[in-house]
């Protein structure tokens, strides 16, 4: 990997590999890649020694949006269980790195708490999801991402199919 490169760090979403810069932590030398993100001007450390270790992946491709749009369409995913069960579940698919998965967590909790308020630790999930989807996207589809936010939102808000037959 080099400066300029554009990869996926699960948990956080996409960013640019701006700099590699040797750092002290611990009284321990390392290298570590300086990654920003295009949402919040957020900038993170990554151990060049740890790639491996956390899953690091290329963005998607062009051609891979239309999955992206298939799942953040497709009908709400009703979790059974507690909060807790459904947080460790939708936690779990948000360590996977995969971008279908976020998208998974972003449109069922989205709709969720659209309709009643979901918990703050499933908030933050929410908010984790829609970061880690909308920093690849931003990316991949060279827009802004406020243009992003709305579009998959827009895509988000399409009614359930029990819905309309009511």
């Amino acid at each position: 990997m080099k400066i300029g490169d554009r990869i996926v760090y699960p948990m956080h979403g996409a960013g640019e590999i701006v700099d590699i810069e040797e750092n002290e932590v611990g009284g321990v030398k390392n290298s570590y890649y300086i990654l920003r993100l295009p949402v919040g001007d957020m900038k993170l450390m990554l151990p060049v020694d740890k790639v491996e270790e956390v899953g690091l992946r290329e963005l998607i491709t062009p051609a891979q949006i239309s999955e992206v749009v298939e799942v953040l369409q497709a009908e709400t995913e009703q979790l059974q269980g507690s909060w807790n069960k459904r947080f460790h579940t939708n936690l779990e698919r948000l360590k996977s790195g995969d971008i279908l998965e976020a998208a998974a967590v972003a449109r069922n909790l989205t709709r969720q708490n659209n309709k009643k308020k979901v918990s703050s630790g499933e908030k933050k999930l929410l908010d984790l999801s829609r970061q880690i989807l909308i920093t690849e996207l931003v990316y991949v589809c060279e827009k802004s991402p406020e243009e992003i936010t709305e579009w998959i939102d827009k895509l988000i808000d399409i009614p359930e199919l029990e819905e309309l037959a009511t």
